[in-house]
């Protein structure tokens, strides 16, 4: 991996006009900027996916009494089937296998099979479903739970 073409650093709240226009570019019911301060505030794992020195995604996670909940991992639209969220999660489960997490937590819109996808390849198992949890226009979107394991993990 070569600097040059992609790296993943911390996110800071420089970043947050960046990270706001891919965002709202990737998500009709956005998170508002003030959602992202409140993770930088509360110590949360925010991570930023550079490619050629320009932002293209970023992860958030939350981690509290041996668990993770991965809040939030976006690729730019225009970036999206290449790898970099894939890339994006394995640093994030990098950093839960090194905090000592025993299970890593997320939904995703059931809607979204890319994402679905992405969560099966990366060991991720459904455990639930949430009606109606997401937004949708006049009407709300089930999420699917997923869970991973990090026991013994080999992140």
């Amino acid at each position: 991996m070569q600097s040059s073409m992609s790296c993943i650093r911390a996110m800071t709240a420089q970043d947050l006009s960046t990270v706001m226009e891919i965002e709202t570019a990737a998500y009709v019911h956005s998170w508002s900027e003030g959602n992202f301060r409140d993770c930088l505030s509360a110590g949360y794992e925010l991570v930023i996916c550079d490619l050629e020195q320009q932002t293209i995604g970023y992860g958030v996670m939350s981690m509290a009494a041996g668990e993770a909940h991965l809040l939030n991992l976006c690729i730019h639209p225009q970036k999206q089937g290449r790898g970099y969220g894939r890339r994006l999660l394995n640093h994030l489960m990098q950093i839960a296998d090194q905090k000592n997490v025993s299970t890593v937590y997320l939904e995703v819109r059931a809607s979204n099979t890319r994402a679905c996808t992405l969560y099966h390849m990366a060991g991720f198992n459904e455990i639930g479903f949430r009606t109606g949890y997401y937004p949708s226009g006049s009407v709300r979107e089930d999420a699917v739970v997923f869970a991973r394991s990090m026991l013994n993990s080999n992140s």
